[in-house]
């Protein structure tokens, strides 16, 4: 347990900041799993609306610091990968 006042300080920091990066991880894995459920549709349209939104809330995390701008860029690697598959089956 902290003593000092500067420690204790910390300490209720690091809950708040806890309690909000995992607000934020929880909005990040949400949107995934709207665009998941877009792809496993077969809706081209709503599959790309998700994607460019999915891109946007990584951006915004990763800015933040609450996850690694390299993590959030692989993230949306993977996501684009799954959606040019989408659009490759679609298309042909």
């Amino acid at each position: 347990m902290a003593h000092s006042l500067s420690a204790k300080k910390r300490a209720r920091q690091s809950i708040a900041r806890r309690d909000i990066n995992r607000a934020r991880k929880s909005r990040v894995k949400t949107q995934i799993k709207r665009f998941e459920a877009a792809l496993a549709a077969g809706d081209l349209q709503k599959a790309t609306e998700q994607f460019r939104l999915v891109v946007k809330r990584l951006d915004q995390i990763s800015a933040t610091g609450t996850m690694h701008k390299k993590t959030a860029a692989r993230k949306k690697s993977r996501l684009a990968r799954r959606l040019n598959t989408l659009k490759a089956k679609s298309s042909s």
